[in-house]
């Protein structure tokens, strides 16, 4: 007999391949929808057994806050996460917050289908790979330094670190858009993404904020 399911993913191409998939495996998607952010609504007006909560990003503020007002509003639903496992921080989040069993993304159907089995007993649904993951971690411990640059440096991607490097060295809207090949729309969303990643209000502040944590060395090593 197939599962009342709810699926969700931050990109809604995956998630309505996903629910397509179980869907031609005798399940029954109760509703498709994307970003995560809308998960607890579509939730809330229906009765599904699962949720497959897709996320991209694990690890950064406000990823699992759906996830959280299904446990206090619904807490009947198993919600399972599909998620990347390379930070076994993202996935204690999700446990944390109540999550019924975390599947890598890329994983095979059949096993996320097996998953949704478990947590529809009321087992934990937890994919061999984040165990494994989890228990060398545990065994080999990376030691890495605990600084706000550290921290800080975790936040930003690729792009905004080069972004905040090219603001330390003074750049304008147009200098970084010209330097970076980049239209200046473009740069103008990096530059504002930094600074509220930093907590910085002005362009000054930001790299102030980068020199005095130590941020500019960390970038420089990186």
């Amino acid at each position: 007999m197939g599962v009342r399911l709810v699926v969700v993913d931050d990109h809604r191409l995956l998630a309505e391949a996903l629910a397509t998939a179980l869907q031609l495996r005798g399940h029954r998607v109760l509703a498709v929808g994307s970003p995560v952010g809308v998960v607890a609504d579509l939730v809330a007006g229906r009765r599904p057994e699962v949720c497959l909560l897709g996320v991209s990003a694990p690890g950064e503020p406000g990823a699992f806050d759906g996830l959280r007002r299904i446990r206090r509003e619904r807490p009947e639903v198993a919600v399972i996460v599909l998620g990347p496992v390379g930070e076994l921080g993202g996935v204690a989040c999700a446990f944390a917050a109540g999550a019924a069993g975390y599947v890598p993304s890329d994983e095979r159907i059949e096993v996320v289908e097996r998953a949704i089995g478990r947590a529809r007993a009321g087992e934990a649904a937890v994919a061999v790979d984040v165990l494994r993951g989890a228990f060398d971690q545990l065994l080999r411990p990376v030691a890495e330094p605990d600084d706000e640059s550290v921290r800080l440096l975790r936040l930003l991607t690729r792009r905004e670190v080069q972004v905040l490097a090219r603001i330390a060295d003074g750049e304008d809207t147009a200098a970084i858009a010209a330097g970076m090949r980049i239209a200046a729309s473009t740069a103008r969303t990096h530059v504002q993404r930094v600074l509220m990643k930093l907590g910085a209000r002005t362009r000054l502040e930001a790299a102030a904020v980068a020199a005095r944590t130590g941020l500019l060395e960390r970038m420089a090593e990186g």
